[in-house]
């Protein structure tokens, strides 16, 4: 319980006219508190059931609900076409998910970890991230690659190593690495509907260097130039 007060102004003198009490607010939380990974689940499944185009594949994503359980019952739901178990396999798997979104589909290719993507680095390199900007922006490849990524308990050294600087630095990747649920279902999500990662430039910055930034966006835009400026808080 808590008291308030009602007061009003009478000749210019402050008055108190009565205390009530009131009960405190008791309904459901506004937000409901989601996991990270029922954060990513929903973030799979809406847009499975948005675009018949998207589809996910990996090791263990289909009947076993994936090795972090992140999709759970996506099996169950959408069937065998959409949901794809593959052999153990990173550079093979990786290469269908690449012909696939340049025929059109747009595939989710799951990695058990990051660390495992190195089987397959020729394709992510070479295949996927290259081919927009060697067709000279006739043939997008929209393809998300995901997976955990980093430092975890019990995987051992080399299950535990973070790509995440590495692969920033390759042209045609976009690297997104959420901190919390709410990050992780929107930026998925944007991920699976975006076709390439960008026309010209991107700037990253942060503090006051941001302003600069922006700044010479407004130059480049000029010169017929698209900028995109990333802050870093």
């Amino acid at each position: 319980m808590a008291a308030s007060l009602r007061c009003f102004l009478r000749s210019g003198k402050r008055s108190v006219s009565a205390v009530s009490r009131r009960q405190f607010h008791r309904s459901a939380p506004a937000a409901a508190q989601v996991t990270v990974r029922d954060a990513l689940n929903q973030a799979l499944d809406e847009e499975l059931e948005r675009d018949e185009r998207v589809f996910l594949m990996g090791e263990e994503v289909a009947q076993y609900d994936g090795a972090y359980k992140v999709s759970r019952g996506l099996w169950k739901k959408y069937g065998d076409k959409r949901i794809i178990d593959t052999p153990i396999s990173e550079m093979g798997f990786t290469g269908i998910a690449v012909g696939a979104a340049m025929a059109g589909l747009r595939p989710i290719c799951e990695f058990m970890t990051f660390n495992f993507s190195m089987q397959a680095i020729d394709q992510v390199i070479n295949s996927a991230a290259k081919t927009y900007y060697m067709s000279a922006g006739l043939q997008p490849v929209p393809i998300v690659f995901r997976g955990p990524n980093g430092a975890s308990a019990g995987v051992a050294a080399q299950h535990s190593q973070c790509f995440a600087a590495w692969y920033a630095h390759c042209p045609g990747l976009k690297v997104v690495s959420p901190w919390n649920s709410e990050d992780a279902k929107g930026l998925l999500k944007s991920a699976i509907r975006e076709d390439n990662p960008g026309s010209h430039v991107t700037l990253v910055s942060h503090s006051r260097l941001v302003g600069h930034c922006l700044d010479a966006a407004a130059v480049l835009a000029k010169e017929g130039i698209e900028c995109e400026v990333q802050v870093c808080n």
